[in-house]
């Protein structure tokens, strides 16, 4: 179903006959003042004041670069960064070296993936439209920089990854049904032209090349706990299982052996985490690579050369970089590298480098490649930080605090990112909650989050509350469909763990979060309204039926194995009873809630429910729509605004405002 705004609020928002509107309904509560500023509709948010515009201004000229890839020399890369409205694509030809931009787009450039081939001298890349997330995929040509779409306009298209040759490159489409993720091949010398390979119902994805290129190494993902490798042989159509075992299992990243001879995998069959793995395809045996760590292998890499494999651990929530040599399956000894995420994991096509992306509380993500051999970490790009001075941002740390229920006969604890300004305190905490629900809070770069910490003087927690990945698959399923609000009392634990901190004023506490977090954020307030002060959703769920019977036809499915289906009655009747919009009565304190109105995750019209069911309540509610944008802002003009509302929202509810 597609989404839509209401027939009300389109005649008020985009026809702007509010007048006939309000005649309508002359009992109902006043309405706010909606003004359209660009691309953005606002609905009862003041006047930003210049103080705060003046001061954001360099903590919202920082950027970031994340790697796209090697070019086939070698000794040039492809990088996605923002010099203007949106991020686009640069060449960057040595480190430290000028960013050349080569994509001009309004919309945002969703990476890039550069053909191993020479004589092909171009890349992929993909890009949408006003965030509809109808991905399309382009080929640009590095000789004459022209490029042209590949894929049908209308359907979603992703994953594209070339073969070893480089002359063709396999992707998934919605194109037969709007739905199935079916895997599709296109030769380059052929665009536009593509052939189905697999076309068996379901999320699909192309994981890896045979060396050969004769062969696809495919996956079905069907939840973040369950999902089904194969070998798909592209002359015959065979499709060979990798999936032995008899419980579900979750696999993460995989890739060939570079001599064809076995799969380096990650999963957790049999373990709490993802483990890698190698499956010796001769013998039709596995054998575990990282028993010793009890953490998730994320990332992997190969060398071209088969020398060495690269691979990433997320050891609670902190990223860990290990390289191992295959002759000998030691560990290569590396440099120190800060505290952060590490991620786009990518050798040099010679293997004596591997690209990476850094990021750390203090440092936004910057490209940076190491030579393996010398053990030399050599830094490729340097974005700038709005002349900020990182060394006075916030490293946060790592807290532990019990909430309602046991885990092996004792309490059981709730990870979470404490981030403290300077000074003795008291002060205002703001309670930020991930989406996913299958993601998880890490430390990262946000000057819009060391704004709050500096500017604002508001203190910062970060809980990764049942249902996160990072702490093992029994974990992550102990907020799925009947335990679903467990992972709210996870928050009514943390208010009552902020009222045991001297430096921390239980008085003065709000709480944020996007997507699955905007729910949580809803939730927590019709829960612990007396508790809070104030909350900010942005895309958040607020009906579990809606949302699901609205989302976009090719994702419902995989909700509904996280949060219930909604066509059981038994199913229904729960997921109602326990949607904020249900419990919006208890919603007394302000809201700020913000919404893109072409987000096909979350449909705009989860939002504008919660606001007109909250304000026909008498409540108070700041709504921000963006015209052109998704699932979140992406366009540095609609970012720049939301950031500021969100300042002065805190300043007004949180920290100046009375209990």
């Amino acid at each position: 179903m597609k989404s839509s705004i209401s027939l009300g609020r389109f005649a008020v928002v985009v026809l702007s006959v509010f007048i006939l509107w309000g005649a309508c309904y002359a009992d109902a509560p006043a309405q706010p003042e909606r003004v359209e500023k660009g691309n953005l509709v606002i609905e009862g948010i003041p006047e930003i004041p210049e103080r705060i515009e003046n001061r954001l201004q360099q903590y919202l000229n920082t950027r970031s670069a994340s790697l796209s890839g090697w070019l086939p020399s070698g000794e040039e890369i492809l990088i996605s960064t923002r010099f203007g409205e949106t991020s686009q694509i640069h060449l960057v030809k040595d480190p430290g070296g000028a960013r050349h931009q080569i994509t001009f787009f309004d919309e945002p450039v969703s990476g890039a993936a550069a053909s191993p081939n020479t004589d092909v001298n171009g890349f992929l890349f993909a890009r949408d439209v006003g965030g509809s997330e109808q991905y399309q995929l382009f080929f640009f040509d590095l000789e004459t920089g022209e490029y042209e779409m590949l894929t049908d306009g209308e359907s979603r298209n992703g994953g594209a990854l070339w073969s070893n040759d480089g002359d063709r490159f396999a992707f998934f489409t919605t194109k037969r049904n709007g739905q199935d993720w079916d895997l599709h091949l296109m030769d380059i010398d052929e665009r536009g032209e593509s052939e189905p390979v697999l076309e068996e119902g379901g999320v699909w994805f192309p994981a890896d090349w045979s060396p050969d290129d004769s062969k696809l190494l495919v996956a079905r993902y069907v939840s973040a706990n369950e999902s089904y490798p194969y070998i798909l042989d592209l002359a015959s159509g065979e499709m060979t299982s990798l999936h032995h075992a008899e419980e579900k299992v979750a696999y993460g990243s995989a890739a060939y052996a570079k001599d064809g001879k076995g799969i380096y995998f990650t999963s957790d069959e049999d373990s709490e985490f993802q483990r890698l793995r190698y499956y010796d395809l001769e013998t039709d045996e596995t054998r575990v690579l990282t028993e010793d760590i009890p953490w998730d292998v994320e990332g992997i890499a190969l060398s071209d050369d088969g020398k060495y494999l690269a691979f990433t651990t997320n050891e609670d929530g902190i990223g860990k970089l290990r390289v191992l040599e295959l002759d000998t399956m030691r560990e290569v000894p590396l440099p120190e590298i800060p505290m952060g995420q590490i991620y786009g994991l990518e050798f040099s096509p010679d293997g004596a480098h591997l690209g990476m992306v850094l990021n750390t509380p203090t440092t936004p993500g910057d490209v940076f490649s190491l030579d393996v051999a010398n053990k030399k970490l050599t830094r490729w790009t340097y974005s700038e930080i709005g002349g900020l001075q990182s060394e006075e941002f916030v490293v946060p740390t790592i807290i532990r605090y019990e909430t309602f229920d046991k885990a092996d006969g004792k309490p059981r604890t709730i990870p979470a990112f404490y981030y403290k300004p300077e000074g003795e305190g008291p002060f205002p905490v703001v309670i930020y909650i991930h989406g996913g629900p299958e993601a998880q809070a890490h430390p990262y770069f946000s000057a819009r989050l060391q704004y709050n910490i500096k500017e604002l003087g508001c203190a910062i927690l970060e809980p990764n509350v049942r249902g996160s990945s990072g702490y093992g698959k029994s974990y992550l399923l102990l907020d799925n469909a009947e335990k679903r609000e467990d992972s709210v009392k996870d928050i009514g634990a943390l208010l009552d763990w902020i009222e045991e901190q001297p430096e921390l004023d239980n008085e003065r506490i709000a709480v944020a979060g996007g997507s699955y977090g905007g729910y949580m954020v809803l939730a927590a307030m019709t829960h612990y309204n007396d508790r809070l002060r104030a909350a900010i959703d942005v895309v958040g769920i607020s009906n579990f039926v809606t949302f699901l019977e609205n989302t976009q036809d090719y994702r419902r499915d995989l909700r509904r194995v996280e949060y219930g289906d909604e066509r059981d009655p038994d199913m229904r009747e729960f997921l109602t009873g326990i949607s904020p919009t249900t419990n919006a009565a208890k919603i007394t304190k302000p809201l700020l809630v913000v919404q893109g109105l072409n987000d096909p995750r979350v449909p705009v019209t989860e939002s504008e429910q919660m606001v007109d069911v909250i304000r026909e309540n008498g409540g108070t509610v700041w709504y921000l729509l963006a015209k052109d944008e998704g699932h979140g802002f992406r366009k540095k003009t609609n970012r720049d605004y939301y950031s500021a509302a969100v300042v002065l929202f805190l300043e007004e509810f949180l920290v100046n405002g009375d209990s």
